[in-house]
């Protein structure tokens, strides 16, 4: 049936260090371009925090992360934030994240689909009396629909896109599997280099029809450092974040020139692993 839309779910990863309304902003924006193609329909959005063993520098503790993602979506009705990553004791690869999210779709389909196979017999007798009353019309040669199962996109601003630049930071292999098995959107600039970034390597443009670019001509700079900083130096960040974001930070004191300093000097989770990794290769060659 070409008029059958495909479902997608949106994934965003990253530290969420804190939320703010540019996080939330990309989630618009992608539904907005999912369903102007008028190929798709976007039938929900997943905030997954990264947990603690990222060791990134200035990174507060999931708990509080998660806590704010989740009241800053308390109102949506299709963005929700899990917490399966930022409970995991060490760092996962996003690829993971997506799989996780895939599969847990699968089967809820499953169930789904088990559910709705269960004769109903409660009625037999009834039915008897009054044929067809509640029989489903069948339209001609309709064969029994194999419901897909959603795609599961990752959601990213252009610094993440380009972050697969930098050596070691990704695997090659899971960068492949990302933009081939579930696909990227990406939300850039207006005039941003994003389409040069792809043209530069040849994994993603291999596979560029798995890449939604997604033009912000409401640009919104908002940025969690930025957030930081103005905490650090006292100044107001209302407007910025959700107003119960700003009340949970403030009642929790949670930005400090203390803890920008967390991790301070400790190797970034990926950078250890895939250096360790790539020794190992190193020493097998």
């Amino acid at each position: 049936d070409p008029d059958r839309k495909t479902e997608v779910v949106l994934l965003a990863c990253g530290s969420f260090n804190p939320i703010t309304n540019m996080h939330l902003r990309l989630f618009e924006l992608a539904k907005d371009y999912f369903h102007e193609t008028g190929k798709y329909k976007v039938i929900k959005g997943i905030i997954s925090p990264v947990g603690d063993a990222y060791k990134k520098k200035g990174l507060i503790s999931a708990n509080h992360r998660v806590t704010m993602a989740k009241l800053a979506t308390k109102n949506s009705d299709w963005v929700e934030v899990d917490d399966w990553e930022s409970c995991q004791s060490e760092w996962l690869e996003t690829l993971k994240v997506l799989r996780y999210h895939h599969q847990k779709l699968l089967s809820a389909d499953v169930t789904n689909s088990l559910q709705d196979a269960v004769p109903i017999t409660k009625l037999g007798r009834k039915r008897k009396q009054e044929p067809n009353r509640h029989a489903p019309i069948k339209k001609k040669n309709q064969s029994p629909v194999v419901k897909s199962v959603p795609q599961v996109k990752l959601l990213c601003g252009s610094d993440m896109l380009e972050s697969f630049g930098i050596p070691n930071l990704w695997k090659l292999e899971d960068i492949a599997e990302i933009v081939e098995k579930h696909g990227l959107v990406c939300i850039s600039r207006a005039g941003n280099n994003v389409q040069k970034f792809i043209y530069e390597s040849d994994i993603l443009w291999r596979h560029k029809n798995n890449i939604h670019l997604v033009e912000e001509w409401i640009t919104n700079d908002i940025s969690s450092t930025k957030i930081r900083r103005a905490l650090r130096r006292g100044q107001s960040i209302r407007y910025l974040v959700p107003d119960v974001v700003r009340a949970y930070i403030e009642k929790n004191k949670l930005y400090s020139p203390e803890s920008e300093d967390r991790n301070a000097g400790v190797v970034l989770a990926p950078l250890q692993k895939h250096a360790s990794d790539s020794k190992n290769s190193q020493a097998l060659n």
